[in-house]
């Protein structure tokens, strides 16, 4: 009796799960990604964009060719509220960039604090102690469906 009990709700419930896992995140769609790294004692400034995606409230981004120099991939979950701890790992594109990655043979591993709001976020490279990494900062911008970037909400005339 149990059995059929549970198999009843379970029907019930199942079309609702499906729905749920299919209609996407609020923050799901093609995102522009701009990084920019501070120069640091032995590397110079950069910036890199690059396209993202995020399905499901999954962030992915890739910059370069997997494996070869300059390559970084950058990968989390997003919460409900927008906030995201997302892991960035890679390969330093040329010279030394440190002690760290002489260490590990040019790759580099470090994580993001990011905030995400319907079209925009901001993020920022966790610099551990400060000694082993060098200030990041990341812009994420929605595009949309055109890939032109996602207008901005207008913002009601002052009173």
């Amino acid at each position: 009796m149990r059995i059929g009990k549970a198999l009843s709700v379970a029907l019930v419930c199942a079309p609702a799960l499906l729905w749920s896992q299919s209609a996407g995140g609020p923050f799901d769609g093609t995102w522009t990604t701009n990084m920019s790294c501070d120069a640091s004692e032995r590397m110079p400034a950069y910036t890199w964009t690059f396209v993202s995606t995020i399905a499901n409230n999954n962030f992915h981004g890739q910059h370069g060719d997997e494996g070869g120099p300059g390559y970084l991939v950058v990968d989390g979950m997003i919460g409900a509220d927008g906030s995201a701890k997302l892991h960035a790992k890679g390969k330093v594109s040329a010279g030394k960039a440190g002690l760290v990655t002489q260490l590990k043979g040019n790759k580099y591993d470090y994580y993001v604090e990011a905030k995400f709001s319907a079209t925009t976020g901001t993020g920022k490279r966790d610099e551990g102690a400060g000694i082993l990494g060098r200030p990041c900062s990341f812009e994420f911008t929605k595009q949309s469906d055109t890939g032109a970037p996602a207008a901005a909400p207008a913002t009601p005339p002052a009173q």
